[in-house]
């Protein structure tokens, strides 16, 4: 087992790369994102769960997904179509003693939703837990570049998949079940060249905010998790290499942060820890205060 660096002594630059295909692949990346939790100390709070994590591949998806399991809980990923970093968590996932099935297919469609919460069902019986962490994004350089298919389809993607997902599983959620909601610090700070990627982030927490007063009477609890810049696939898949090599340098840390450092968040609001909490937004985000 690894020792975890103190926050000082960890890289403050990355290495110039590029991924030409989105949502981009962990197993291409250098160095590797940490998303394996190895220092991660379990204490057997999600017991017998089941979770659903959307994005479950790699990145802080593939870290939740890891927690999960050595906390005890049997795990369903839903994937676009990275094959390798999905197998390669479903092995990690088995290696921390549970079970775990994976699912490929795009979460902006419907259909797929609804099939992959009826997997989800036939394999294990039961859904505690609903991740919603898949997204993707789309650097340009004004508004004018934005098509309207990019926009239509970063919405899908980001937004659009939160409401199908929850539609999907709600009817087979219980009293104590969870919904964990992925938004983004430019939701609060904005970001000059993501306009659509931040609106939707936007959107998700307005989103977050809502759907916890409706669900308030049925003992559904809804929270979010606002991550900053954090090293997984979508950086290398969506800028170019110079701006990876700077990509983190402007938090108070000075550095990206790593899946296995927002991980933790996601187990905190699944577990009994969080049961007074509802509609609210974590923030790992390198130690900005974005008031939100």
């Amino acid at each position: 087992m690894t020792t975890r660096k103190p926050a000082g002594e960890k890289s403050r630059t990355l290495p110039p790369q590029h991924q030409q295909h989105q949502p981009g692949s962990e197993t291409q990346m250098h160095p590797l994102p940490a998303s394996g939790m190895e220092d991660y100390l379990a204490a057997g709070k999600l017991r017998d769960k089941v979770a659903l994590i959307t994005g479950g591949d790699s990145g802080i998806g593939r870290a939740v997904a890891i927690a999960y399991a050595k906390e005890g809980a049997d795990v369903a990923i839903l994937y676009l179509d990275e094959h390798d970093d999905a197998r390669r968590t479903r092995d990690d996932v088995e290696a921390a003693g549970r079970a775990c099935i994976i699912i490929s297919g795009d979460v902006g469609n419907e259909n797929f939703c609804r099939s992959a919460v009826d997997i989800t069902l036939d394999r294990f019986g039961r859904l505690d837990i609903l991740v919603n962490n898949a997204a993707e994004q789309h650097p340009q350089r004004d508004i004018g570049a934005i098509t309207a298919a990019q926009l239509e389809q970063t919405f899908r993607s980001n937004v659009f998949s939160m409401f199908f997902m929850v539609k999907a599983a709600l009817p087979h959620m219980h009293p104590g079940a969870r919904i964990i909601n992925t938004t983004s610090v430019t939701a609060y700070r904005g970001s000059p060249h993501l306009l659509d990627y931040s609106a939707t982030k936007g959107a998700i927490v307005a989103f977050t905010r809502s759907l916890s007063l409706a669900l308030e009477a049925r003992g559904v609890l809804v929270n979010a998790v606002a991550p900053g810049p954090i090293w997984t696939p979508l950086i290398p898949a969506s800028f170019d290499a110079q701006h990876v090599s700077e990509f983190g340098a402007d938090t108070p840390m000075k550095r990206p942060g790593q899946p296995d450092e927002v991980a933790p968040c996601y187990v905190f609001l699944a577990g009994t820890e969080s049961s007074y909490m509802s509609g609210q937004v974590l923030h790992p985000n390198g130690g900005e205060v974005i008031n939100g």
